[in-house]
């Protein structure tokens, strides 16, 4: 039998990402740039191998294509995928989106949305496309042990959503660690589109938008809630009337120490506990010091009463909720041990939708001025969460706490007065109105 020759036109950019020998590619891509097509191309090259990096035959290991949803998997790949790979394709099962190979090895398209279909199977070859726009878990805890029999390779490709786990990968492909690499795939890497019709999108989109869409970058297009420029960031502290000091925590599930040590990259990308202290006064808010990560809950306990030691806290609020009834045992044993006693007061929701919250709480105080902050290593993860807020796939766990600051920052009736009732009272902010 005469062996088959494949040939497939590929342009430059998608040459190169192919011709890397990294096992792990991380390509955030541009619209229109041939994504869909390349992916094809590849898995059909993983399908044809017949033994893996390890030695092990790879008859029983299928190739995946996994999209966020079953039918996104069928409408982008489905058709392309069967015309590239009729002449070596032995089967075709439309109903399951399934084609055996001439050498016996199955294609298959899965949709993220079905995660108990993702379990169990030893994979030789994954596709990861719109990474975006899945859940962060669907491969780290679910399809990551998938490759482990094989030493499987994985491509993860898609447009960028904001600053999220797909940004999180590839700033983590960038760092040169073993058998990852990261590559950025702009529309105008493909040939086909048009430099004027390129051209006119840019003049069409904001700047935001063409870049995340055309030019494959991690932008905040699609928020806007928040502006960069409504942020004053002091190098000291400007003086306050009357201010005083608030601390909030919000609360995340707590690492255990031993695990925080070996997954710091996959916990980064999980919730985290978040600790603000913000001088409330008639000026507005300054915001003095943010704390953010993943901790055992003795720890967490430790950082919270260590932080309030710092600043002359008059209320500290922590959501309530198993987490803090959970921590509270270890609040108790470190105020004693520290002999320092904050009060501690509880933070709920009130029946809000985070995202109204947050807008309710921040957004009016932001836009006229009335929040800054004191420099400090924490203003780069605090301006990213503003900044990319709304996004559902982006991490907010600092400013969920800033805006319980509004629920616990109390007015100043009369700090002087009699035990005898005033009738006088002043709004902490003017703009809130209360």
């Amino acid at each position: 039998m005469s062996a088959m020759v494949l040939e497939f036109n590929l342009h430059d950019k998608q040459q190169e990402i192919l011709d890397d020998p990294s096992r792990f590619k991380v390509v955030p891509a541009g619209r229109r740039g041939g994504k869909s097509f390349f992916a094809a191309i590849t898995m059909i090259i993983e399908g044809l191998k017949h033994t893996s990096s390890n030695g092990r035959d790879l008859k029983l290991a299928p190739v995946w294509y996994v999209a966020p949803t079953y039918g996104q998997a069928k409408d982008i790949m489905w058709r392309q995928l069967k015309e590239l790979a009729a002449p070596v394709t032995k089967r075709v099962w439309e109903k399951d989106l399934k084609i055996e190979l001439i050498n016996g090895r199955e294609m298959v398209l899965k949709g993220a949305d079905n995660e108990e279909t993702l379990r169990g199977t030893g994979l030789g070859y994954l596709v990861i496309d719109e990474y975006a726009d899945m859940k962060s878990h669907v491969f780290d805890v679910i399809m990551r042990p998938n490759l482990s029999d094989f030493e499987a390779p994985a491509l993860f490709i898609g447009t960028p959503k904001g600053k999220n786990h797909f940004y999180d990968l590839y700033l983590l492909a960038q760092t040169g660690i073993s058998d990852m690499a990261a590559f950025t795939f702009k529309t105008s890497d493909n040939p086909i589109i048009s430099k004027s019709e390129i051209e006119l999108a840019r003049l069409m989109m904001s700047d935001a938008a063409f870049r995340q869409e055309y030019e494959a970058e991690f932008t905040n297009a699609g928020s806007g809630a928040f502006k960069e420029e409504w942020f004053d960031i002091h190098e000291q502290r400007p003086y306050m009337k009357d201010g005083r000091f608030y601390m909030a925590v919000d609360l995340a599930g707590y690492a255990d120490e031993a695990l925080a040590t070996i997954q710091k990259s996959a916990l980064k990308k999980l919730d985290s506990h978040a600790l603000v202290v913000v001088e409330v006064g008639k000026t507005g808010w300054l915001i003095h010091e943010v704390q953010h990560g993943r901790w055992g809950v003795r720890e967490t306990s430790l950082r919270i009463i260590r932080m309030s030691q710092r600043y002359p806290i008059a209320r500290l609020g922590i959501e309530k909720g198993s987490l803090k009834n959970a921590i509270m045992p270890y609040l108790n044993d470190q105020m004693r041990r520290l002999g320092h006693y904050p009060s501690i007061s509880d933070l709920t929701h009130g029946g809000r939708k985070k995202t109204e919250r947050i807008v309710w709480a921040l957004q009016g105080r932001a836009e006229h001025g009335r929040i800054s902050l004191l420099k400090g290593s924490w203003n780069k993860a605090l301006m990213t969460q503003l900044l990319d807020f709304p996004n559902p796939l982006s991490h907010d766990d600092i400013i969920d706490a800033l805006a319980y600051i509004d629920q616990i920052s109390q007015v100043v009736y009369n700090d002087n007065a009699d035990d005898g009732y005033e009738d006088t009272w002043e709004p902490v902010d003017e703009v809130a109105g209360y």
